[in-house]
């Protein structure tokens, strides 16, 4: 008889094929502690940081340093997702081991130490301070300003109905970081840019939230899926149409031209509304697919962004560069 694999080593939402199953046993629940075989979470933290550096180049195309920093963001995502996941397991460690979907997590299921998990967490927060240093000043400096609202993040659940508009905070930074290290400003588009993204984790955020609305509720944790009840999907939509709107407003304050609004819209219509309609507020596979499916809609968003100015280096490459 086959055993059913428990949640410790086969987490609902990690990926069946990863590099992480392939690590040695002792070392793979540290990867799991930082959700490394879970790359949605800091594919949602990247998407806004390069977002933020194609509404900044909007103008000037994209240069040498902007592929730079775009790199220094995708270790700095991955590193500081994994700290910011290793800190939250820290302070949830109680409260996870009562909820059915993360009671196998390293730290409840007693496969990693508290004291291994503090060292976990200060190795990647020296990744991250090392990417930190090769940003500009300014970049720097409005990174580091996010830290006491991530320190703070993880115990908003057991004060606030709106965890979701903490994380949002949080998790919408990236916006900011990626357009002052491009235009070595903090711009009104750059702040249009940031708010879109905040409307935007807040519906993915609260999607997420649906699969454990009934643990949620026994254990005192306090979430927007509980608060909105059944009017939940009025809500997400809202949050969905307001990201547009504020996304809409960073184009036109940053000066792109028409068609960026056209792939804009396109890209919104032809992906959200499709992975929205397919939620079942009562089937939690499909709210978890749904909120996996925001990378897609954070890929299509940052295309619109960039559309702009990869046109202006086609037209500069034709019209200066080929003679």
């Amino acid at each position: 008889m086959t055993e059913k694999p428990s949640p410790s080593t086969n987490p609902a939402d990690a990926l069946a094929r990863h590099w992480t199953r392939r690590l040695p046993a002792p070392l793979l629940p540290y990867a799991q502690l930082a959700r490394f075989d879970r790359p949605i979470g800091w594919q949602l933290l990247l998407l806004p940081c390069w977002m933020g550096i194609a509404l900044e180049s909007t103008q000037l195309g994209f240069w040498p340093r902007d592929y730079q920093h775009a790199l220094y963001f995708l270790i700095g995502a991955v590193a500081m997702r994994g700290a910011g996941c290793v800190f939250n397991d820290i302070v949830d460690r109680d409260i996870d081991a009562k909820v059915e979907r993360t009671k196998g997590r390293p730290l409840p299921s007693g496969r990693v130490r508290l004291w291994r998990a503090w060292a976990w967490l200060a190795a990647l927060c020296a990744i991250g301070f090392g990417v930190l240093l090769a940003l500009p000043r300014l970049a720097q400096i409005t990174a580091l300003i996010a830290l006491p609202f991530v320190a703070v993040y993880p115990f908003m659940k057991r004060v606030t109905w709106w965890p979701q508009a903490w994380l949002g905070i949080v998790f919408a930074w990236g916006a900011l970081v990626g357009g002052v290290a491009t235009a070595d400003a903090l711009t009104p588009e750059t702040l249009f840019l940031y708010g879109g993204c905040f409307f935007w984790v807040m519906a993915y955020d609260t999607i997420y939230a649906l699969q454990d609305r009934e643990d949620d509720a026994l254990v005192g944790v306090k979430s927007t899926a509980l608060l909105f009840k059944d009017r939940w999907r009025d809500w997400v939509l809202g949050f969905y149409a307001a990201a547009l709107f504020l996304w809409s407003a960073a184009l036109y304050v940053g000066g792109a031209a028409w068609p960026s609004f056209v792939v804009l819209v396109m890209a919104a219509a032809l992906v959200i509304w499709p992975i929205f309609s397919r939620i079942d507020d009562k089937d939690a596979a499909t709210a978890l697919a749904a909120f996996k499916a925001n990378a897609l809609i954070g890929l299509s968003i940052l295309i619109a962004f960039a559309f702009e100015p990869v046109w202006r280096m086609l037209q500069s490459y034709f019209l200066y560069g080929a003679g």
